[in-house]
C-alpha cells in the first residue's frame, strides 16, 4: 500500500480513536441534550468514516496471499517456483490506473516464475481503452519461466461478444511479451498450462449458456472452426501437472472436465466486494453462490481457486481487498 493510502488509513484510525473517547463520557441511563448530540455526532463521524474506508481505502489496499500448490507428478525442476495470480483489471475508467501501475510493479518485485493473469483486463467503452491497456500492462509482472493469460467476459465488449474486442485485447498483451490462451494449451518445463475461452462469451462454444448462445455472432463465412472449451480440456494430457485458466468459476459445474486433476485458476466474482462480518457476500455475478474467493475443491484431485481481483467496476469494497495471490509449487496429489 502507498504512503498515500497509509496516511488515510491513519486518518480513519484517528477518527474511531476519538469516537471510542466521546462513547466512553456517554454514561448510562437517560441521555442529557449534551450526550445526545455527543451520540449522534459520534455516529455520524463513525458512517463517516466506514464510507471512506470502503470508497478510497479498501479497494486499493491489495494483500498479498501465499499458498502452497500442489500437483501431482511435478518435475523436480518446478519444486519450490513461484507461481503469481493476478485478476479482474478492469483498465477503464472506473479503476485509476496509477494505483493499478504501482500494483503490478509491487507484484513485479515477487520476482515470480510464473505468471498468470485471469481475465477482465478491461472494462470497454470505447477503442481509446486499449491505448490505455497497453500504457498499463507494460508494468505488469513477466515471470521467468512463462507470463500466461486468459479473457474474462468484460474483455469481449458490450454484451460480452464482441470478438474483434477481444482480438484487439490479444493483440495488446501479446505486444508485451504475454502469452494468451484462448481455448489453448502451453507448456512450462512440463508443467501444462490451459486457457478456456469465457462461460459467458462465443469463445466457450456450445456448452455455454443459452443466453449467450443465442446472441453469438456466426463465424465469417469460410473462416475454420474456432476450438472451444470443451475440445481444448479434451486435448490435455491427464498424466501431467496441469493448471488451467478459467475466468468464470460457474464454468466448474458444466459437464466437460471429465477426470481432469490439478488446479484450475478463476477471478469473476471480486470477492462480492462488500461481506459484512462473518456472512457471505450479498451479491455475486455467479449462479452457484459457493464460488466466492479462496480455494474450492470441486472434484477428486481437482482445486479451484478464486482471486479477488485488482479492480472493480463500482470503487467500493468492504471485508474483501483486492488480491495478489503467489503460489509455490510442490510435489502432491
Amino acid at each position: 500500500m502507498g504512503k498515500g493510502k497509509v496516511l488515510e488509513v491513519l486518518e480513519v484510525l484517528k477518527v474511531l480513536k476519538v469516537l471510542e473517547v466521546l462513547e466512553g463520557n456517554v454514561s448510562w441511563g437517560m441521555p442529557s441534550r449534551r450526550q445526545f448530540l455527543i451520540a449522534g455526532g459520534a455516529a455520524l463521524a463513525s458512517a463517516a468514516a466506514v464510507g471512506v474506508y470502503t470508497w478510497q481505502i479498501e479497494p486499493h489496499w491489495v494483500e498479498l496471499v501465499r499458498r502452497p500448490m500442489p500437483l501431482p507428478d511435478l518435475p523436480t525442476s518446478l519444486v519450490g517456483r513461484t507461481v503469481l495470480q493476478l485478476s479482474d483489471l478492469h483498465v477503464g475508467p472506473r479503476v485509476d490506473s496509477g494505483y493499478l501501475i504501482e500494483t503490478l510493479q509491487e507484484a513485479a518485485r515477487l520476482t515470480p516464475d510464473v505468471v498468470l493473469i485471469t481475465g477482465d483486463f478491461i472494462t470497454y467503452r470505447s477503442p481509446a481503452r486499449f491505448d490505455e491497456l497497453a500504457r498499463v500492462v507494460a508494468h505488469a509482472p513477466r515471470g521467468r519461466l512463462a507470463t500466461v493469460g486468459a479473457l474474462g467476459n468484460h474483455d469481449f465488449g458490450i454484451a460480452w461478444r464482441q470478438l474483434d474486442v477481444a482480438d484487439h485485447v490479444t493483440d495488446v498483451l501479446r505486444g508485451i511479451g504475454m502469452t494468451v490462451l484462448r481455448n489453448d494449451v502451453t507448456d512450462v518445463e512440463g508443467l501444462q498450462i490451459a486457457g478456456l475461452g469465457d462461460y459467458w462469451t462465443p469463445d466457450f462454444g456450445p456448452a455455454r449458456p443459452v443466453r449467450t448462445l443465442l446472441s453469438a455472432p456466426p463465424h465469417a463465412p469460410g473462416a475454420p472452426e474456432l476450438r472451444d472449451a470443451v475440445s481444448t480440456l479434451d486435448r490435455l494430457d491427464r498424466a501431467k501437472p496441469t493448471i488451467v485458466l478459467c475466468h468464470n468459476p460457474d464454468a466448474l459445474d458444466e459437464p466437460i472436465w471429465g477426470d481432469l486433476r490439478g488446479w484450475v485458476l478463476a477471478g469473476h466474482t471480486h470477492g462480492g466486494q462488500c461481506k459484512p462480518p462473518f456472512l457471505p457476500p450479498p451479491v455475486l455475478p455467479v449462479r452457484n453462490r459457493r464460488y466466492t474467493s479462496g480455494a474450492f475443491s470441486v472434484a477428486p484431485g481437482r482445486t479451484l481457486y478464486i482471486n479477488r481481483g485488482l479492480g472493480h467496476l463500482i470503487q467500493v469494497r468492504f471485508n474483501v481487498r483486492p488480491e495478489i495471490t503467489l503460489f509455490t509449487l510442490e510435489r502432491g496429489n
